[in-house]
């Protein structure tokens, strides 16, 4: 994955954790194009369980109820095949909770609360991803077990992470700085 040392240990601890005991929640933040999605993958290859990957744009409905139906399917399923679930762009569903100053901030309270408890009661691993780790509820944030920030990778990593992509021995294009010359052709 390429991640820092500190990052690396917390997955190994998700992994730990998800094969000891039921219920494990983790939160994924960082940037787009940071690893969470390849992260949720390795994960679920190394415990060996399959991955839902599940699109939040699919699951919210303006109808009353239909988000919490639609939810419930989608952890009903998952519970018979023991797979992670993978919520991505998390703060979409899971932002801060408001005031309930109408009938439409009522029911995203209760579709929120639902989600809490459908991933307390979950037997399996919930990951939820996002880009904005400050936008998400804090009593939301304190129900979950792990929180793994994901830094956007140094140009240094970049390389590294490239170079890693190759075998020993393949040939590879040395980084060729440009030069310039001026009107007399002289560097």
């Amino acid at each position: 994955l390429g991640l820092p040392e500190a990052q690396r240990q917390l997955l190994h601890e998700v992994v730990a954790h998800a094969r000891q005991g039921p219920g494990i929640s983790a939160l994924f933040v960082g940037e787009s194009g940071t690893g969470k999605e390849m992260a949720a993958e390795v994960l679920a290859n190394e415990l060996r369980l399959e991955l839902y990957r599940i699109d939040l744009s699919a699951l919210v409905s303006k109808y009353v109820g239909e988000t919490e139906k639609n939810l419930g399917r989608v952890f009903d399923a998952a519970e018979d095949s023991g797979a992670i679930l993978f919520f991505d762009e998390g703060d979409a569903l899971f932002g801060k909770r408001t005031e309930v100053k109408d009938s439409h901030d009522r029911y995203a309270t209760i579709e929120t609360n639902y989600l809490l408890q459908r991933m307390e009661s979950y037997r399996g691993l919930t990951i939820l991803a996002t880009s904005m780790k400050g936008s998400l509820d804090p009593a939301f944030m304190r129900r979950l077990r792990f929180i793994v920030n994901f830094p956007f990778p140094t140009a240094e990593d970049r390389r590294k992470r490239w170079n890693g992509v190759f075998p020993d021995g393949a040939p590879r294009l040395a980084r060729q700085e440009s030069k310039t010359r001026d009107k007399n052709g002289s560097k």
